[in-house]
């Protein structure tokens, strides 16, 4: 049961990781200017988002130093809790950072548990 339960609150915190991307570029595509601007924020915004977890809270992540891992998830899901709330989805950015911090605190990483 135990391992059960691991397993549920890792698929939420990679579905969490996964719509702060979609969330962050949302909101790049939503800003005003150029398509230009507009296209490299929706690209750019994710992809750092998704670098600096790669780097440093990813599971298997390079760099293992736990401050920096949670500088980034605060980071990267509190950016994307903000995108959603300026572009117009409150409810979505709750959703967001409750599944975020439930899933932190309630998984450990596979081999942990």
């Amino acid at each position: 049961m135990g391992q059960a339960w691991n397993w549920t609150w890792l698929t939420v915190a990679f579905l969490s990781e996964l719509a702060a991307l979609a969330a962050l570029a949302v909101w790049g595509w939503s800003l005003a200017g150029s398509t230009a601007l507009r296209l490299v924020a929706a690209i750019g915004a994710p992809l750092l988002a998704a670098v600096l977890w790669g780097v440093f809270a990813a599971p298997q992540a390079p760099v293992q130093v736990q401050a920096l891992t949670v500088l980034v998830k605060i980071a990267v899901f509190g950016s994307a809790v903000l995108a959603l709330v300026a572009t117009g989805h409150p409810r979505l950015a709750a959703a967001l950072a409750t599944a975020a911090v439930l899933s932190t605190v309630l998984s450990a990483p596979p081999g942990n548990a």
